[in-house]
């Protein structure tokens, strides 16, 4: 190995150690303004682990000063930036908690709305954690009308209640899927009357209409007219809505079936 590189990875190894001495000496050191001061240049230095074990440390010797809040706070953004939103959240939630008029509690706020954003699962999971981070943005916007935030907290809102809409959209369906025509459509118009906006309302009423065309088509011959009737209604009420419909050749060959044999019978 060439003299040049071995004394760079001695000096790699002595800076390393000398880094890794440091920040053990501010772990056992008494000195609260050492430790708070080192604390910020690691936050500062994006070391977020180094600097949230620091700032955790500070908690309780900081208590009731000046500085009670920024450690906190900081301990806070500091698990958030290392990405441990889990342990954020928490933080965050005490902060808002323990310093409802502090300069960083909106913030605090926002950033626990972020933790908990985060922490949500795909529509087909449960989605208590959904309901959750929506009224924390509710609450959020109603406090703060004026936030620079609003508009991040409108874009999670549209995602989140889009996940609402598709895990009940498809929850429904599912009858549809297993051709359980009768339940499907039943499941599928109480999903409008839950929520008549819901974003999959084109695809909803299409499924309706479905159903009940698969439930007269597959009827005993004494039931066809009835449920063909129903389903003739289901029809206009899809296309009075959506008229441009990319399902509009479909059900309207279904339309024209069931006008056939209605007519015909």
């Amino acid at each position: 190995m060439k003299p040049g590189k071995i004394i760079i990875i001695v000096l790699a190894g002595f800076l390393a150690i000398s880094c890794k001495s440091q920040y053990d000496a501010l772990l056992k050191t008494a000195d609260v303004e050492l430790k708070y001061n080192g604390a910020m240049n690691y936050y500062n230095a994006e070391k977020y682990l180094k600097a949230a074990t620091l700032f955790d440390q500070l908690l309780l010797p900081l208590k009731g000063t000046e500085k009670d809040d920024t450690v906190q706070f900081y301990l806070g953004l500091s698990n958030y930036k290392f990405g441990d939103v889990t342990t954020a959240e928490a933080n965050f939630e005490t902060f808002v908690q323990v310093y409802p008029r502090s300069p960083f509690t909106e913030e605090a706020k926002f950033l626990r709305i972020e933790c908990l954003y985060d922490g949500t699962y795909r529509f087909e999971l449960d989605q208590m954690p959904t309901y959750k981070t929506m009224s924390a943005i509710n609450e959020y916007l109603y406090e703060h009308p004026n936030s620079k935030n609003i508009k991040r907290c409108r874009d999670m809102l549209v995602d989140l209640q889009e996940r609402l809409d598709k895990k009940s959209f498809e929850a429904a369906k599912l009858y549809y899927t297993i051709e359980d025509y009768r339940s499907a459509a039943y499941a599928l118009k109480n999903v409008l009357k839950e929520n008549a906006d819901n974003q999959y309302r084109e695809e909803i009423m299409y499924y309706i209409v479905a159903a009940n065309y698969h439930y007269a088509n597959n009827s005993v011959p004494e039931k066809q007219k009835e449920r063909f009737m129903a389903l003739i209604d289901e029809y206009y009420n899809f296309v009075s809505e959506y008229p441009e419909s990319k399902y509009k050749k479909e059900v309207d060959g279904w339309f024209a079936n069931a006008q056939e044999y209605t007519t015909k019978k």
